[in-house]
């Protein structure tokens, strides 16, 4: 089954190259995105008489914090996912349980992955700060398209090779 181990490292290292390029693009053109997390946190684009605005978050050294710890997840999901391609591609012709062992960071990578597209984005950022709201910054659609992606990605790598 060489194909299918093939197949697993090829998915895992594209996530790491998918998380390498959101991470190099977030620390090389910082600005573009901070834009976004500030208007997030700050919830100025939800819907006007909007509730939930006790939540918001104004204070530009949080707005920073923030991104910055964005950008440390986003880069650490992507060392994960490169170690574990590396991993996966040096146990490729090893024995079931060698292989199996290899998968450990690829899976926590991937889990990274959701949990900072998922948690991070679709909860924190869509729900928490009222994301969905805003025609401007609303970043659900693609965290989406990413926290299922890993998810998928997941879900094939953790099954059993024989």
């Amino acid at each position: 089954m060489i194909d299918v181990r093939l197949a697993k490292i090829a998915m895992v290292a594209s996530l790491a190259l998918f998380a390498f390029i959101v991470t190099f693009d977030n620390i090389t053109d910082y600005g573009t995105n901070f834009a976004f997390v500030q208007h997030v946190l700050s919830m100025d684009t939800t819907f006007p008489n909007n509730r939930l605005t006790y939540r918001a978050i104004t204070d530009a050294a949080l707005w920073h914090l923030g991104y910055d710890i964005i950008i440390a997840a986003e880069g650490l999901t992507c060392a994960c996912l490169a170690i574990g391609a590396v991993a996966l591609l040096r146990a490729v012709r090893a024995e079931a349980p060698t292989f199996e062992r290899a998968k450990r960071f690829a899976i926590i990578g991937a889990t990274l992955a959701f949990l900072i597209w998922f948690t991070g984005f679709m909860v924190v950022g869509g729900e928490w700060f009222a994301m969905w709201q805003s025609k401007d910054w609303n970043g659900q659609q693609s965290a989406f398209r990413f926290d299922i992606t890993a998810l998928a990605v997941l879900l094939f790598v953790v099954q059993p090779d024989r």
